[in-house]
């Protein structure tokens, strides 16, 4: 499959692939980082944020998912090796082991931080293209990080 067979042109998503692989590598980083928070959580705070951690990379694991099938839709491979993503990714991996509960969670709000942040540029490349399709996948993605952001900052004491 190629761009045209969905009304776009190859060259306007270009950049549009390039940063869906730069966002997909992201992603992989930030899901591993929840699932050892998730393993790792210990405290006061364990039972809440067990399964809030959870939730988050089960959602995670899903837009994972949903990246990758729409580079896959834009006729481009997605990004398949953790080198890649390692190598690609602006979120740093952490050992979650010992790490206390709101370090954790700041650690998470830190991602978010950077997952929204690539989101907006990925907006603007998916205007510039024309592509719809990319761009109402992004933005919900966004609004679910705006919100948890908040939801994590007010669990955390921020303002």
């Amino acid at each position: 499959m190629d761009a045209k067979a969905i009304s776009l042109k190859e060259k306007d998503v270009k950049p549009v692939v390039d940063l869906l692989n730069d966002y997909l590598a992201n992603y992989h980083i930030h899901y591993q980082k929840l699932r050892g928070c998730h393993w790792n959580i210990k405290g006061q705070n364990f039972f809440t944020l067990h399964v809030k951690f959870e939730e988050l990379y089960t959602n995670a694991q899903l837009t994972i998912d949903e990246i990758a099938e729409r580079v896959l839709t834009l006729g481009k491979p997605p990004h398949s090796r953790f080198q890649d993503y390692i190598n690609e990714s602006t979120i740093k991996e952490i050992d979650t082991i010992g790490l206390k509960d709101l370090d954790m969670v700041d650690a998470i709000l830190d991602d978010m931080s950077k997952l929204i942040e690539l989101e907006r540029n990925l907006l603007e490349a998916t205007e510039t293209a024309g592509d719809d399709g990319s761009n109402d996948m992004v933005n919900r993605f966004m609004q679910f990080k705006e919100k948890n952001t908040w939801m994590l900052r007010s669990f955390a004491g921020k303002k």
